[in-house]
């Protein structure tokens, strides 16, 4: 039987009438110390805090790295659905506030072998993001990349990631997450994956009708969450529905070597990530492909042939969306300190 977790069916209720949703909202944005300040919240961050130390104990004794994150650079991931990128001036030229970090940490693979970054991102989401419960405009994303991985080595460790720090926070936490009235199943494994026509029949079937060469809407995987237990995976996107950098089956063409991991309950999307496109020529054409101009990826470019093959897999962990799911929150919005979300302003 689908279940969608009673946090999920609130938010849907709040978002039904929208005008008062929305008042709601700014008020919950503009004046957020005075519910940060209760014990729900504060309990909130310390499973957010115990999640974060999880992650970095998992990776640090499988041999990865932690390393610095950029900041701002001369581009980021152009990737982003529907969002769109922050610009400084940069000493007179145009740089970019980090939406993703995902070039940059594959030539840091290439440097270490394993590496991660805990990093923050900004993404000027669109308006009606606000009514999803799933988007930040300024949100923390752990990015983990491997040199001479697969994308099926990459589901791997995603898989035994979660599993861990689901584990611990259930150890640790327990007692507060029952407070919450939150209780965490306990995942079976191995996670069940399912390629993207798999998933499209999947939603299909259950009446929710997704474009067959795009990802699954937000709608659908929230309905092909309700029908699983614990997280799986959705993996070979067809080309065109994601970034430049997700590298294409040289057997399969129009097929990605790329995943989702999506959470159980109703909660979506936990998990995203890929083999990298390492052929320079390739990526020049992708990019011109996704509508960018190869010139200003130049360090990109420089650096895919002279570390060439440049083969690495990877993939991304929103906290604030784990926090969410860890905590049964309505939305992200109660996963983050000084929230910010698109169109709301005045807030700290």
């Amino acid at each position: 039987m689908p279940y969608l977790h009673p946090a999920v069916l609130e938010f849907e209720k709040m978002v039904a009438d929208r005008e008062s949703y929305r008042k709601q909202l700014e008020e919950w944005v503009r004046y957020s110390w005075r519910w940060a300040v209760r014990d729900r919240y504060k309990a909130v961050f310390r499973v957010q805090a115990s999640a974060l130390r999880a992650i970095r104990e998992f990776l640090d004794s499988k041999g990865f790295v932690e390393v610095l994150s950029p900041i701002v650079g001369p581009v980021t991931d152009p990737g982003i659905r529907g969002a769109k990128q922050a610009t400084i001036d940069f000493y007179g030229a145009e740089y970019k506030v980090m939406s993703s970090a995902i070039l940059y940490k594959q030539y840091m693979a290439a440097s270490l072998g394993k590496i991660y970054f805990v990093s923050p991102n900004i993404r000027l989401e669109p308006n009606d993001s606000v009514y999803t419960g799933r988007h930040l405009v300024e949100f923390y994303q752990v990015d983990i990349e491997m040199y001479k991985a697969s994308y099926m080595d990459a589901m791997d460790v995603a898989e035994d990631l979660i599993t861990h720090v689901v584990k611990y926070i259930r150890d640790v936490h327990g007692r507060e997450l029952e407070s919450m009235g939150r209780q965490l199943r306990e995942f079976q494994r191995p996670f069940k994956r399912y390629q993207h026509r798999e998933a499209i029949e999947f939603v299909n079937k259950l009446g929710c009708r997704n474009p067959p060469k795009e990802e699954l809407m937000w709608e659908c995987e929230k309905v092909m969450s309700a029908h699983h237990d614990s997280p799986f995976f959705v993996y070979d996107y067809p080309r065109g529905a994601r970034g430049f950098y997700d590298r294409e089956d040289p057997e399969r063409r129009g097929v990605l070597r790329d995943f989702d991991m999506l959470y159980p309950e109703g909660f979506g999307e936990a998990v995203s990530g890929a083999e990298r496109e390492y052929e320079p020529e390739r990526l020049v054409a992708r990019i011109r492909e996704s509508g960018e101009d190869p010139a200003k990826y130049q360090w990109f470019l420089q650096m895919a042939k002279e570390l060439y093959p440049l083969q690495t897999a990877g993939f991304g962990i929103g906290v604030e969306r784990l926090t969410r799911y860890l905590c049964g929150l309505r939305a992200v919005w109660e996963a983050r300190p000084y929230p910010k979300v698109a169109g709301i302003v005045g807030g700290p």
